[in-house]
């Protein structure tokens, strides 16, 4: 067993207190002798020193708070002298531990203890184990040393080779707390001591790796800080300098967003909004994607008018007045924003303009055929409402998107159409026509129309939400007019949504007025002449509208006016024509050709189609508006041609049973109707429906074949000015229909004088125009029976049916 040790002879051995420091063995310190406590121990120690026996000792023991270590360092008084700051002072290399123990007397004012030596054994050879501590430790310790640029001693280290040694070098580590070097001291063990080294060191190596990483991290933060806050400076430099070299002031470069914010008369909610996104921008730098998707939004949200308005216009009798002179008819219309107004008036009298945070909007859907004037008639309420006009086009529309906006974050995001309307139009309570929204489609980017019940919903769309925005929008004080051709191609839920107005098409007197009043004007001014130079009769433009052109609209009308007033001018170029020129009926001809549409009743009677039994006309609506309808019936030769019923024509299915129905009645009454019918199921009747290239459906054709069929087997002509409409049951009932307004104004155009109607629809004769009744014998009727009786004439010879 080797050992390293110290005698065990019990020692008296005057107290050196030191506060709140230790010296472990083998440490040399200098020490303060201005210091009482000091001075004492050590003049104490050289009093009892005798020649000889060495070096004046000392008992170097660590005081905390007033308390005493139970375990001291024996050390010896190198020499005494003057620190490197002039003040006395001593050298004192610690030599070995000793346990303290009972106080006695000695020479001097120091405190003198009786201690006992602490004896340090190892085993020889060293374990293993010990040795790979000892090599831990001593590569902990080079690789702290060498951080600290202390090379000098690093040698020193690696040469140390006693175990206790080792562990009591770490006492000159100042990271080690006065509790971590007392726990040193006291540890007797030198493996153990050595562990508690080791592990003392690691744990500060480790905590030094994290401090100079968070350190580094730091430092790259504040180095890029600074770089780019001097970049900034920079590109802030070269802007000013641009600005001044083109002459711009400072706000011209558009860069102070906040204040443009804060100067903004903007919602409150939409203001915190706007402030977040330019803490966002602010954050940024000017190369980020997302500065510039901050900007266009800024941008867009301070170019709304979000608390402008127009104010309305609540002269009732001069925005009527307005109406009247833009549009001729429409009366339903007019009256609805009449009314309207004189509401919006009467709220603004007894303030009541908002209430729970909505205002008095509007949703009208204008329903009708092609130019009756739909979309002009928008511009028209927003001209007597006093209000901006906007018109959004929906037609063949098919990305939702294109509604409720696009989200920030896709490249070329826009808000929807409803938000870029208001923004067109500059104020919160514009006129927003929503052109053709029947032809709204949908795929696989989305339905608008479902999109469009927020914006037409009254009780919703005081708090609109586009997706660009993401702030709320309040549509409740706009007036939103959506037109359409069909109704049936419009989703339910939307058009629960709309106040419904049907726009049935004009009368022919309604035309002239038109045309007089503002078509030719129009057309005058784009063919460049004068308002006197061309001058066409009353009577003409009735022969226009009448002959020339078969529509519920008049934009063929206006097209047949351009037409024959470029004739006239191409004329005067050409000196064939002197201007002025008034155009009579006759001159017609000769400028546009011959009519296209010329009534049935203003033809040969042997050149109508009426002309032949099994011939009958109806009434029917289409999307163009009402129009007459022929249905022809023939039957097949007994001999050549199969029994059974053949319908052509492109019908519906509706269509098709309303034809097995009437033949069906026949059947079951032709004893009754004196119709020879007995034939019937051995021959095929064929109907048809000209023109077959048009698609065909519904019910009201009812009455019509069983009129031809009647006329057919009876081979009694139907009266050439009689038209008809309505359905009819197994029973011969006729049942009521729709359209009646349009079908009546189509059999006037088309110069019938005889209209046959189901008696439960006599109620939808107070929507026809007077005059329009006036020129028509209407019959209101409530079975097939009476039917044939007005239309089929007396059979002069009975045709009959060959049996």
């Amino acid at each position: 067993m080797a050992s390293e040790s110290m005698a065990s002879a019990p020692l008296t051995l005057p107290v050196l207190p030191l506060d709140d420091e230790v010296v472990l063995p083998g440490m040399v310190v200098p020490l303060d002798l201005s210091d009482n406590d000091v001075r004492a121990a050590v003049e104490a120690a050289q009093a009892a020193a005798r020649p000889g026996e060495g070096k004046p000792r000392v008992l170097l023991v660590p005081r905390v708070d007033g308390t005493y270590a139970g375990t001291g360092v024996l050390g010896t008084v190198e020499q005494v002298g003057r620190l490197s700051d002039g003040d006395p002072g001593a050298l004192v290399r610690g030599r070995g531990r000793v346990r303290i123990g009972a106080g006695t007397t000695g020479p001097g004012a120091a405190l003198w203890v009786e201690g006992t030596a602490v004896e340090e054994t190892l085993p020889d050879p060293l374990p293993g184990s010990v040795t790979e501590l000892v090599k831990e430790y001593k590569a902990l310790a080079t690789t702290w040393l060498k951080k600290r640029g202390a090379w000098q001693v690093v040698d020193r280290v690696q040469q140390i080779d006693g175990v206790g040694a080792l562990a009591d070098n770490s006492g000159y580590s100042p990271f080690l707390t006065v509790a971590q070097r007392i726990e040193l001291l006291e540890t007797a063990d030198p493996v153990a001591r050595l562990r508690l080294a080791t592990a003392q060191l690691r744990e500060h190596l480790a905590e030094q790796d994290v401090a100079e990483t968070i350190a580094k991290d730091v430092q790259e933060g504040v180095d890029k800080q600074q770089r780019e806050f001097l970049l900034r400076r920079q590109l802030e430099a070269v802007r000013k300098e641009l600005r001044e070299l083109n002459g711009e002031s400072e706000g011209d470069g558009s860069d102070d967003y906040r204040a443009r914010v804060e100067a903004a008369d903007l919602p409150g909610k939409v203001r915190e909004a706007a402030l977040k996104e330019v803490e966002k921008l602010e954050r940024s730098s000017d190369q980020s994607p997302e500065g510039s998707w901050i900007r266009t939004w800024l941008d867009t949200v301070l170019e709304l008018p979000w608390n402008e308005r127009t104010e309305d216009r609540y002269d009732i009798r001069g925005a009527r007045a307005v109406l009247d002179a833009e549009h001729a008819g429409l009366d339903d219309v007019k009256e609805r924003i009449t009314e309207y107004l004189a509401v919006r008036k009467r709220r603004a009298d007894r303030g009541l303009g908002v209430v729970g945070g909505r205002r008095g909007g509007a949703v009208l859907a204008l329903v009708g055929p092609p130019g009756v004037g739909k979309t002009s008639l928008g511009e028209s309420v927003a001209h007597a409402m006093g209000r901006e006009f906007v018109r959004v086009a929906l037609g063949g529309v098919r990305d939702e998107a294109e509604i409720r906006g696009h989200r920030r974050t896709y490249v070329g995001a826009l808000p929807g159409r409803i938000v870029r309307a208001i923004k067109e139009a500059g104020s919160m309570n514009p006129v927003v026509l929503l052109d053709e929204i029947d032809k709204v489609g949908s795929d696989f980017r989305g339905d608008p129309a479902a999109a469009l019940l927020e914006v037409l919903d009254p009780a919703q769309n005081h708090t609109f939400r586009d997706h660009y925005l993401e702030v709320e929008l309040d549509l409740s004080d706009v007036v939103f007019l959506a037109t359409a051709n069909v109704l049936e191609s419009i989703p339910e839920a939307l058009l629960d949504r709309m106040e419904l107005v049907r726009l049935d098409g004009y009368t022919e007197d309604e035309k002239v007025v038109i045309a007089r009043d503002h078509l030719l004007p129009r057309q005058l001014e784009r063919a460049g002449l004068e308002p006197g130079e061309v001058v066409l009769e009353e009577t003409s433009l009735r022969k226009l509208a009448g002959e020339y052109t078969r529509e519920a609209g008049v934009r063929t009308l206006e097209r047949s006016i351009s037409r024959l007033l470029r004739k006239v001018a191409a004329q005067h170029e050409l000196g064939d024509r002197e201007l002025p020129f008034t155009v009579r009926p006759e001159d017609l001809r000769e400028l546009i050709g011959r009519p296209h549409h010329v009534p049935e009743s203003a033809q040969d009677p042997a050149e109508r189609r009426t002309s032949v039994p099994g011939v009958a006309t109806g009434l029917a609506v289409t999307g163009a508006g009402g129009d007459v309808l022929f249905v022809e019936a023939s039957l097949a030769d007994p001999e050549t041609g199969a029994a059974g019923l053949t319908l052509t024509g492109q019908l519906g299915d509706v269509m098709k049973e309303s034809a097995q129905i009437a033949l069906s009645f026949l059947r079951s009454h032709g004893a009754e109707l004196e119709l020879p019918v007995t034939g019937l199921k051995d021959r095929g009747v064929h109907i048809h429906f000209p023109a077959g290239a048009v698609p065909k459906d519904g019910p009201s054709a009812g009455i019509t074949m069983t009129t031809a069929l009647a006329s057919l087997l009876s081979g009694r002509l139907v009266r050439t000015d009689v038209a008809m409409t309505g359905e009819v049951s197994l029973t011969g009932r006729v049942l009521p229909i729709g359209g009646v307004k349009q079908k009546l104004l189509a059999a006037h155009r088309a110069g019938i004088t005889t209209v046959v109607i189901p008696k439960r629809n006599e109620a939808d004769l107070d929507d026809v125009p007077a005059e329009i009744l006036e020129k028509l014998e209407v019959h209101p009727v409530t079975d097939v029976r009476q039917v044939l009786e007005i239309a089929l004439t007396p059979a002069e010879v009975p045709v009959g049916v060959a049996v």
